[in-house]
């Protein structure tokens, strides 16, 4: 199975879960997922009182350089360690 459909099949089971991922995982989750499909964060960072914008900002821009092939990866194998918890 190709690198792509094993991230598309990932992207449904997070959805799927019955448990809510805690905060930290969420956040893992939302930057694999922004590197594996749109590359590396631009922009600037959300300031003020937007802590969840600029908490997604730096969890993103913690992975800057980061292949689209191995956030796909990571990806997958959270979601998987997701599902095992459940």
């Amino acid at each position: 199975m190709s690198m792509q459909k094993e991230f598309e099949e990932a992207v449904v089971r997070s959805k799927q879960l019955t448990k809510r991922p805690d905060n930290e995982d969420l956040l893992k989750l939302y930057s694999f997922f922004k590197q594996a499909t749109e590359g590396d964060v631009s922009g600037e960072r959300p300031g003020g009182f937007d802590f969840k914008g600029a908490a997604k900002y730096d969890v993103w821009e913690s992975i800057r350089g980061m292949s689209s092939e191995e956030a796909m990866t990571n990806y997958i194998e959270l979601v998987n360690e997701l599902h095992a918890k459940e």
